[in-house]
């Protein structure tokens, strides 16, 4: 058995039919064994509308205001993909930051992850719950809620991946991986079946939208795979590892 950690953007999440289909994902690993912790962002587009909300009623929002709208969109999702996988038979529990006590710094709307309280997911595992885990969100050492920015929630599965001592953790995103160009773009390019930490973090870091560069660092920091998957089918991804990792793979 393996703790498996799932991340799903807000594309995977975007309508009832993809959250019914998400559940049904994360049902087939749970019966295979695993414990699995799932992290969800907001429904795709939710982010957006509720920044444009916010900027409506104010030039200049207050961040701790912004922080607080922003993280609604999460609680939907989390909610969401818990009531689902139980429709389908399934036992689960959505959980977000404040009842983890998942702290940052007060940084709002660009906090960085300081510590994770860990005891309450692994008693929910240990009931055999699939624990649905809100991204991109925090607290600080006062309660208030924080955001750890624009593709926050790849960070926070990394970072529950390193905290939790994970056997891995997956991104599922609407592309099935790393490729040499964006196949959204480019016809057939090629796609990559390693990456290492340092090449993910300079696609990151040169604007790439695949991976938060936090996360990548994170990765790095902590030695944690991360396996980039599409969630629309079940192919193999783009595993991100250490170069050493990288080459013994390859031989096998």
């Amino acid at each position: 058995m393996a703790l498996i950690i799932q991340k799903y953007g807000g594309t995977s999440v975007a309508d009832a039919e993809r959250v019914k289909e998400v559940a049904k994902r994360v049902l087939r690993y749970k019966k295979e064994g695993h414990d699995v912790i799932v992290v969800v962002s907001a429904p795709a587009g939710t982010t957006d509308s509720l920044i444009k909300r916010a900027y409506e009623i104010s030039d200049t929002p207050n961040k701790r205001e912004l922080d607080m709208l922003l993280t609604s969109g999460e609680q939907i999702s989390i909610a969401s993909l818990a009531i689902a996988v139980e429709a389908l038979g399934g036992k689960a529990v959505s959980l977000n930051a404040f009842q983890v006590k998942f702290k940052t710094t007060e940084d709002h709307t660009k906090a960085e992850i300081l510590d994770i309280d860990t005891e309450l997911i692994e008693e929910k595992l240990s009931e055999g719950n699939v624990v649905v885990f809100a991204g991109f969100q925090g607290i600080t050492e006062n309660n208030d809620i924080t955001t750890l920015g624009r593709g926050g929630s790849d960070t926070t599965a990394v970072a529950l991946g390193a905290a939790l001592n994970a056997d891995e953790v997956e991104i599922y995103t609407d592309v099935d991986g790393v490729y040499t160009a964006d196949p959204r773009v480019v016809k057939s390019p090629k796609k990559l079946e390693f990456i290492s930490y340092q090449e993910m973090l300079e696609l990151a870091v040169s604007g790439a939208k695949v991976l938060h560069p936090r996360s990548v660092e994170i990765a790095a920091r902590y030695g944690i795979n991360i396996h980039l998957r599409s969630s629309f089918d079940d192919s193999t991804g783009t595993i991100v590892t250490d170069e050493k990792k990288e080459k013994i793979q390859w031989k096998k």
